[in-house]
């Protein structure tokens, strides 16, 4: 009697073009809006020291008390809506970005060049998928803040953004487009560069192959960690003069290069770091856990297909 053979089971083929981006963007989608989301409290209090620093002087854990003691323990949870839509949508756009273009990159030079010139390459594709995410963040960043500085300005995402856009027009949302720029494009170039050379130093020492899923995550935490700390520093003066920008409307006439100008020699070098210390937590914080939670997300979905270019 003839042997009965087992039927081959063929490996599955990796993910590409759409079919892999899409999940790149959904991860990326999840981990920037839960991150954001959940540390709405500490950019409550961060923007309030920013904005009103004669108030909050006395450090991030005193200006908590502030806040739940003058407005109630609700306040700290001001703009979450808009943090949460406008971060699901720039995650999107950044992490999917990100893959992509440094994908176009190395298509474009070859593996070995690209690899070569791997950092001028994660420069360059986390400053362009940033420029695409801020685009879709400004309106809902601008919202968020006009609701952390103005309580009473509305209730809830809809109504601000809905105030904002009859009584202010579209332009309204615009207004802290170049300092979200030079806020978030540094940001990421940063958090992105840092994570990757940390992350090779990481798999250099304890190859990739031979970690368990968990010591890949512990990996993912402590890169990113480094990286929010550094993006952080970088990104600081900007998102200063963002809440400042945003707080409220400028005067008749007043164009927005005007209102930046006037906004930065007004806070000095030492103002444009009022609350570093709670946004240092927060960034920490969040940039750990975006690329742990990134990570883990990309393995789930399947989404293996890139090309890596770390030595």
């Amino acid at each position: 009697m003839a042997a009965v053979q087992a039927p081959k089971v063929e490996a599955a083929e990796p993910l590409s073009g759409i079919a892999l981006y899409s999940r790149f963007a959904l991860a990326g989608a999840v981990c920037c809006s839960l991150t954001h989301g959940g540390l709405t409290p500490v950019d409550v209090v961060k923007t309030r020291i920013q904005l009103d620093p004669a108030t909050y002087n006395r450090g991030m854990i005193s200006a908590f008390r502030q806040v739940v003691q003058n407005e109630g323990a609700g306040a700290l949870l001001t703009g979450a809506g808009p943090t949460f839509a406008g971060y699901f949508l720039q995650g999107s756009l950044k992490f999917g970005g990100y893959e992509f273009f440094k994908k176009q990159w190395i298509d474009q030079l070859g593996l070995e060049t690209a690899s070569q010139n791997r950092t001028a390459i994660y420069l360059a594709s986390s400053a362009t998928a940033e420029f695409f995410a801020d685009i879709a963040l400004c309106p809902l960043e601008a919202t968020r803040i006009r609701l952390v500085s103005e309580p009473t300005y509305a209730n809830g995402l809809i109504g601000g953004f809905s105030k904002m856009l009859k009584n202010e027009g579209i332009g309204a949302f615009y207004a802290g487009f170049g300092p979200i720029l030079f806020k978030q494009i540094p940001y990421t170039m940063a958090k992105f560069v840092v994570f990757e050379k940390v992350s090779e130093a990481v798999f250099r020492a304890f190859p990739k192959k031979d970690m368990s899923g968990s010591m890949q995550t512990t990996a993912n935490l402590g890169s990113g960690l480094i990286a929010g700390f550094a993006a952080a520093i970088v990104s600081q003066p900007a998102d200063t003069m963002l809440s400042k920008i945003n707080k409220t409307k400028g005067l008749p006439g007043e164009g927005t290069t005007s209102r930046l100008i006037k906004i930065a020699k007004e806070l000095g070098l030492r103002g444009s770091y009022t609350g570093i210390g709670a946004r240092l937590f927060m960034v920490g914080t969040l940039t750990a856990g975006q690329f742990a939670i990134y990570g883990d997300l990309k393995a789930k979905f399947g989404a293996t297909g890139g090309v890596e270019i770390s030595a």
